[in-house]
């Protein structure tokens, strides 16, 4: 069977690509309205990403997470993408409230040397994919109906 998968990708965003690869680790495998609704959060800086590989000399953030941070533009940038695929993913047919990120792909850009007066300076620059797939909801209503038969016969 041939899934469809609607894409977007960014390249040489002015992102540094660290807080990228721990924003797709947050977000990847979760429905595209969940992961919106948290980087809109992040963006407000009332979640923070959980920081679980680049963490040295991170802080720690409330709640069950250990060293977080708040990857404001990254979370906008992404954001944006995460937008860009969905509206792909209509126009290739796929139903906006099924879709899942399937795969999130954030890797090291090209540095070049930063403009100005300061030299030996490099712009972080990262490269991103994101690749929605389309999720069928009707196989988690048959378990519900299963369930509740079971419950019933007890």
């Amino acid at each position: 069977m041939e899934t469809k998968e609607a894409k977007a990708s960014g390249n040489d965003l002015p992102l540094s690509w660290k807080g990228v690869v721990m924003i797709g680790n947050f977000i990847r495998g979760k429905t595209v309205e969940k992961s919106k609704r948290l980087l809109r959060e992040v963006m407000e800086e009332k979640t923070a990403v959980p920081f679980t590989r680049f963490n040295k000399d991170r802080g720690h953030k409330k709640g069950e997470i250990a060293a977080g941070r708040y990857p404001v533009r990254a979370a906008g940038e992404i954001l944006n993408l995460l937008e860009s695929a969905e509206s792909n993913a209509v126009n290739m047919g796929m139903n906006a409230n099924n879709l899942v990120i399937s795969r999130f792909i954030g890797n090291k850009g090209s540095t070049s040397w930063r403009s100005g007066r300061k030299r030996r300076r490099q712009a972080k620059r990262a490269h991103v994919e994101i690749y929605l797939s389309e999720v069928k909801q009707e196989k988690k209503k048959e378990k519900k109906a299963v369930e509740k038969k079971g419950v019933v016969k007890k």
